[in-house]
């Protein structure tokens, strides 16, 4: 090559993009001495130029440092690499420069501007044959990454400038020259926008080849006119831009050449048949692109709406059904967005349907997985692609060693990664006559022993380390691939490989006891296990792992399944005495099993009781004071007029009615604590021909019932009680209250001893009954019945204390006293029945009044305090 006289500020692509030249170092060194001549003014201006120009390079400087530092804490960063390279550009640092984009090209693909602007600067500090190789290298480079016709033309121009061969138009130099321009055709020429520039460039070649033949060498000038035609042609039946000048070109060309044709109009009067017809199909294309081409050149789309116009061009190119041009229009999308890695997806799936061309296949996956490197599926079908194409053993180890240095974004995408590499070794191993090479079982063992080390310890790693702390880093997988299917799946193909490629059947139960020790909690890994042992009928192996496990706890009905299946599989496969002994283990987990869950579900019942009932007593609240609101606001005239001219008494049953709802009410309130309760059962009268009288003589009160109690239930130890009654008011609603009569007072002590157990998911208070100790007929109970309540209820905290008040305030409905709730007790009485601060009204009972139920109004009316 020789010594060019110009820098890069001569290039007028360069003075476009506006970006710092490097200067020419060698060809033009900057002066070292001043003319004598110069004036002193001359000189004051040279002294404040380098001090402008030692300040700037002081700046430059620090800037500089600051990269290098960002870049060694950071070196995935991809803006730091580009303002890196661009401070050494304007420096003029060239080798440091070299480096800076080697090193981020080993990250990074590069931007067809990014190659442009690396091969102009070689272009212009370099020289020789070494030089031309280097600065091609450097285009091959940038070709390969991304789809750019500007780039290519660069390349094109350059080989023709500064190659000799071609230069010289020799027979290399041709040939050369003509592979190239068909695979840039062949990369760009189908761009609809664009590709004209790249077979004008072709054309100008051939007719510059034309211009050199001589006149005498008719054959070598027809053969020539005919490859010129040629590209007409193939131009002419593509749908390209301005494809109306090209016509208009290649009518002027064969009028050179002697045809007779109008140079001026676009018509096809004298062109061929074939020729007219390609040219007629192929402006129909290009009009029906037209619209699609303007929307994705539009410069006010945001990226999204783009991306939306790019997959709407897509997807009419595919309906058109020719390969070459969706493969080139997805190289466009992927050029404008290169690291979408749906649009990558898309274009290698497209690729395995329907091109399915080894190479071109492989070096989009290598693309692919250079641009998006976080998307483990790009690397699972890479591995895949490698395997079709016959790809060696190597290239297929480097690819995976690479993707192992990724950082995806889920923990299944390692799982995946590591399970297609060991599929492929298996194929190829069980059909080695296909590939070259001969490949062993412990390279599966070998691929295993990473993943395994992998999924059980590897810590969540920057893209920067190496294989090695890979293997040895922290356990961070292993707590989250932990009793998960896919860890199980990938043990359990290790043990089947093990035990049917490497007939290792103490490696093959090593790897089962391996993955127990990690996810023993998994009733499906011991299930497994088992499976494996019974295929191969290693009967005694498999009932050895059953005593193991039948007494663990699994989720769900795990532990009963399991049980159950020892039982079936001793049914099978084992002698009597087998079936014996397990259904001597098995039965007193079941029944321990049965009695935890009768647990659980009694603790789930009264959870979902006590949210309705809370609900229905919230909502009985705010409308009683809301009806109890609008009695307060009435005036006294209103409340006067509204008042009957006389009261009416009130019957005993009616006053019952009311003392029945403070109870309810104080019940319902009382928190219910949950705990383990005995299987329920029915109760039994202990004296049938009793008869069912009340002479508290040996009674017990029994509180907090379960609502959904009834006489025939009963539970374990409370036998010594006669049938339950509950105290229900008029309409049948349980309250949850009982009087209990007994035979003697031995098994009225064994009741009351069993105070505060556990009766249908909720505690039993019991009490003696002894209404004789009374001060007086108030209902106030006496301090003798109180000390004895206190004492059986013990420290039973705030909710016990609660009912043995309910305990002591209540009577029952066949004993016929009136009772009267006072102290604590009123807090569970409903507004509606007596509002808080008014003294209670004791309404004189008139026998024979009508026991007619009395409405809300009725009931608010009885209780207005009078003035």
């Amino acid at each position: 090559m020789e010594p060019k006289e110009e820098t890069l500020a001569t290039i007028p692509e360069e003075e476009e993009d506006g970006d710092t030249v490097i200067p020419d170092v060698e060809n033009n060194p900057k002066p070292t001495t001043k003319d004598n001549s110069s004036d002193s003014s001359d000189a004051s201006d040279s002294d404040s130029d380098s001090d402008s120009e030692s300040e700037d390079e002081a700046k430059q400087s620090m800037e500089l440092q600051t990269l290098q530092y960002q870049l060694s804490n950071e070196p995935s960063n991809y803006d730091t690499h580009v303002q890196y390279i661009k401070v050494l550009r304007k420096m003029g640092e060239i080798e440091k420069l070299r480096q800076a984009r080697e090193a981020m090209n080993e990250i990074f693909p590069l931007t067809p501007a990014m190659w442009q602007e690396w091969a102009r600067d070689e272009a212009s500090i370099s020289t020789g044959p070494e030089a031309l190789l280097g600065v091609e290298k450097i285009y091959e480079r940038g070709v390969s990454d991304y789809l750019s016709v500007p780039l290519w033309c660069d390349y094109l121009k350059f080989v023709q400038e500064y190659d000799p061969s071609i230069r010289a138009f020799l027979p290399d130099g041709i040939s050369k020259a003509r592979n190239l321009f068909e695979r840039a055709i062949t990369a760009a020429g189908l761009h609809v926008s664009e590709g004209s520039k790249i077979w004008e460039l072709y054309r100008e070649f051939e007719l510059a080849i034309f211009c050199r033949i001589d006149e005498t060498n008719l054959k070598e000038k027809e053969k020539q006119v005919q490859r010129i035609r040629s590209i007409f042609h193939r131009q002419l039946s593509v749908p390209l831009a301005n494809s109306s000048a090209t016509l208009l070109a290649y009518k002027s060309w064969e009028v050179e050449q002697g045809a007779v044709l109008d140079v001026e109009s676009s018509n096809l009067d004298g062109i061929s048949s074939n020729v007219a017809l390609a040219y007629q199909k192929a402006l129909e294309m290009c009009n029906a692109r037209a619209h699609l081409e303007e929307q994705i050149s539009r410069q006010d789309l945001s990226d999204s709406e783009k991306f939306q116009q790019y997959m709407i061009y897509l997807k009419y190119e595919q309906s058109s059904g020719d390969p070459g041009r969706v493969q080139l229009l997805y190289e466009r999308a992927i050029t404008d967005f290169p690291v979408s890695s749906d649009l990558w997806l898309d274009y290698t799936q497209y690729l395995d349907k329907t091109l399915k061309v080894g190479n071109v296949v492989r070096d989009v996956y290598s693309r692919a997985t250079k641009n998006c490197p976080w998307v483990g599926e790009l690397w699972v079908r890479s591995l895949l692609s490698l395997e079709r194409s016959r790809a060696s053993e190597e290239e297929i180890s480097t690819v995976f060693e690479k993707s192992l240095l990724c950082a995806f974004s889920t923990f299944e995408e390692y799982l995946d990664l590591f399970l297609t590499r060991i599929d492929g070794l298996r194929r190829r191993i069980l059909f080695s006559g296909e590939v070259e090479g001969v490949l062993d079982y412990s390279l599966i063992r070998e691929t295993f022993q990473v993943p395994l080390e992998f999924c059980v310890s590897v810590e969540w790693f920057p893209a920067a380390i190496s294989v090695p702390n890979v293997v040895r880093a922290s356990d961070y997988l292993s707590e989250q691939m932990k009793n998960t299917d896919g860890l199980l799946r990938l043990y359990a193909y290790w043990a089947h490989l093990e035990q049917s490629m490497g007939k290792d059947m103490v490696s093959a139960r090593g790897v089962w006891e391996r993955l127990l020790k990690i996810s023993g909690a998994m009733l499906e890994a011991w299930q497994s296990y088992i499976s494996m042992e019974i295929e191969l009928g290693h009967i005694n192996e498999a009932r050895s792992i059953y005593k193991r496990c039948y007494s663990k706890r699994f989720t769900g009905t795990g532990s009963e399944d399991i049980c159950h299946a020892w039982l079936r599989f001793e049914r099978e496969y084992g002698t009597l005495e087998d079936f014996d002994h397990s259904v001597q283990k098995v039965t007193p987990r079941l029944e321990e099993l049965q009695l935890f869950r009768s647990q659980q579900e009694s603790k789930s019942l009264p959870e979902s009781a006590d949210q309705k009932e809370h609900s229905v007593k919230k909502t009985g609240r705010e409308k009683r004071k809301s009806d109890l609101n609008i009695s307060y606001e009435q005036s006294p005239a209103k409340r006067q007029k509204n008042a009957p001219q006389k009261p009416k008494k009130v019957h005993d049953k009616e006053k019952q009615q009311v003392q029945n709802l403070a109870e309810e009410n104080e019940g319902r309130e009382t928190k219910q604590t949950v705990e383990e309760q005995p299987k329920e059962q029915p109760i039994k009268d202990a004296v049938p021909g009793r008869t069912k009288g009340f002479t508290d003589e040996c009674t017990a009160f029994l509180s907090n019932i379960n609502l959904k109690a009834s006489p025939r239930h009963n539970c374990d130890g409370y036998n010594v009680c006669r049938p339950l009654m509950k105290i229900c008011d008029d309409s049948s609603v349980t309250l949850g209250l009982a009087y209990v009569d007994f035979i003697d007072d031995e098994h009225l002590a064994a009741a009351v001893a069993k105070n505060k157990q556990m009766f249908l998911g909720k505690k039993l208070s019991i009490a003696r009954s002894n209404p004789k100790q009374r001060k007086d007929s108030s209902g106030e109970r006496a301090p003798t019945e109180q000390a004895q309540s206190h004492q059986q209820t013990g420290n039973a905290g705030t909710s016990a204390s609660k009912e043995s008040s309910i305990e002591t305030s209540k009577q029952s409905r066949g004993r016929g006293d009136s009772v009267q709730l006072k102290g604590k007790n009123t807090f569970a009485v409903p507004r509606n029945v007596r509002p808080l601060g008014f003294p209670a009204i004791k309404p004189k009972t008139e026998e024979g009044e009508d026991l007619k139920p009395k409405s809300n109004d009725e009931f608010r009316k009885m209780f207005i305090k009078k003035d």
